[in-house]
């Protein structure tokens, strides 16, 4: 049954059915011809099951403020602030698009939703100042990767919910990496500026002050959602419905950007956006309990381990394993399946759950950078007029090449993954 549940999905994955159905229609085609003993009614009790969880209310909640803060004029706010703090750098508008994502990233949660945002700014602004209009497209998707590395996170809450992790741990964990890609990408930038001649600006502390004052209540979100999490005010998924009501004053009677007639389709937005997410962890509910009822999991890490006992070479197999799928897969779906395959792996080998988290959401992140799948590349290369997605991946490769450098780092220096957690006794 596991040749033809694997099988059937990879034939649904390059006739380019949907994720969530390819999936969903694997499980049923293995069940149909592997295992005629095993009843059908079985996938909709697993999909109902795995949707079964506490912990998953908060998707369509941080989906809402996401979106209530994109449409309430936070984007322009934390551009124009960036643009003061930073913008006296070689290639100052690069490095305030980065940034600038880094802050999007913890109102929003979402890599698409950070580069359409901060994108759609930027990456006119670049064009104006000199930037190739492929290198501008570029550097918006690459600094789009911290959308989901910049918690709070929908798929660290997906992570959690399949292994046990603490929600809030792992989301502590995440701020070290998003600082460490950051400051890696803005070097990057930094470097390239030589070869393309960027201008800077002159530094304007009375600029500075204004921008922060303006973008204060933005940059408050994630230090209230955050705070009240850690501070045992309310849980993770508390923190969701906190984050609406707070993004809801701020974008309606604060910024006075956001009308009530706007709400309609703001809701419909955030709708789309939970129903696909979901349908994902829907239909991988029932694709799991086969994993393991069959304990392919078990099977697969035997077969990783009699490969090497080396902790260092099975994690880079795992590290390898995760790039390749991040090139035909999202970053929620790659978790979803691949998360029970590898945690009898990573607990045999000493490496912990909290880790093996921070390295995936990190590793599939990247993997938005990598065609065909590249949906960060996808929605940058529509920013700019006649830019195709092979032109902007060129010039995406030294960001990538940046990236994997700090998954390697992630993955290899000592107690890098857990160094937060462990100083606020979260672990």
């Amino acid at each position: 049954m596991s040749v033809i549940l694997f099988a059937s999905l990879v034939v649904l994955l390059l006739l380019n059915v949907p994720i969530a159905v390819s999936i969903g229609m694997s499980s049923i085609i293995a069940i149909f011809f592997g295992s005629p003993g095993i009843p059908l009614t079985m996938i909709p009790q697993r999909i109902f099951t795995s949707m079964d969880s506490f912990p998953f209310m908060a998707v369509p909640f941080f989906m809402l403020a996401g979106n209530i803060m994109e449409s309430g004029g936070i984007s322009k706010r934390l551009v124009n602030f960036a643009k003061n703090l930073v913008g006296f750098l070689p290639g100052g508008l690069g490095i305030i698009t980065v940034i600038s994502s880094a802050f999007f990233g913890a109102l929003s949660g979402s890599n698409a939703a950070t580069v359409a945002a901060i994108g759609g700014i930027m990456v006119p602004e670049m064009e104006k100042s000199g930037y190739d209009s492929d290198y501008a497209c570029a550097i918006a998707a690459a600094a789009g990767t911290l959308g989901v590395v910049v918690p709070p996170s929908v798929p660290m809450i997906t992570f959690c919910v399949i292994s046990g992790v603490s929600v809030g741990a792992l989301f502590l964990a995440g701020f070290l990496p998003a600082i460490l890609m950051a400051v890696t990408m803005s070097v990057t930038i930094v470097v390239l500026s030589r070869k393309y001649k960027l201008s800077t600006q002159r530094v304007n502390l009375k600029a500075l002050g204004k921008s922060f004052v303006e973008a204060i209540f933005a940059i408050g979100m994630p230090v209230i959602i955050l705070g009240g999490i850690y501070g045992g005010i309310f849980t993770p998924t508390e923190s969701a419905a906190v984050a609406v009501l707070y993004s809801l004053i701020v974008g309606m009677f604060i910024y006075k950007e956001i009308e009530l007639k706007d709400m309609r389709q703001i809701i419909l937005n955030a709708g789309k956006g939970t129903a696909t997410v979901l349908f994902v962890i829907a239909a991988s509910g029932a694709f799991s309990w086969l994993l393991t009822s069959e304990r392919i999991p078990d099977k697969i890490a035997a077969a990783i381990l009699s490969l090497s006992d080396s902790p260092i070479v099975i994690m880079l197999l795992i590290n390898v394993l995760l790039l390749i799928l991040g090139v035909f897969l999202e970053t929620n779906a790659i978790i979803l399946l691949v998360t029970p395959m590898l945690l009898p792996i990573v607990s045999q080998i000493g490496v912990s759950y909290l880790t093996l988290g921070l390295i995936m959401v990190v590793n599939t992140s990247v993997g938005m950078l990598t065609p065909p799948m590249a949906l960060n590349i996808l929605i940058a290369s529509g920013l700019s007029p006649n830019q195709s997605i092979e032109t902007v991946s060129k010039k995406v490769v030294p960001f990538l090449l940046m990236l994997i450098l700090d998954i390697m780092i992630i993955t290899f220096v000592p107690g890098f993954a857990e160094f937060l957690p462990r100083m606020f006794g979260m672990i």
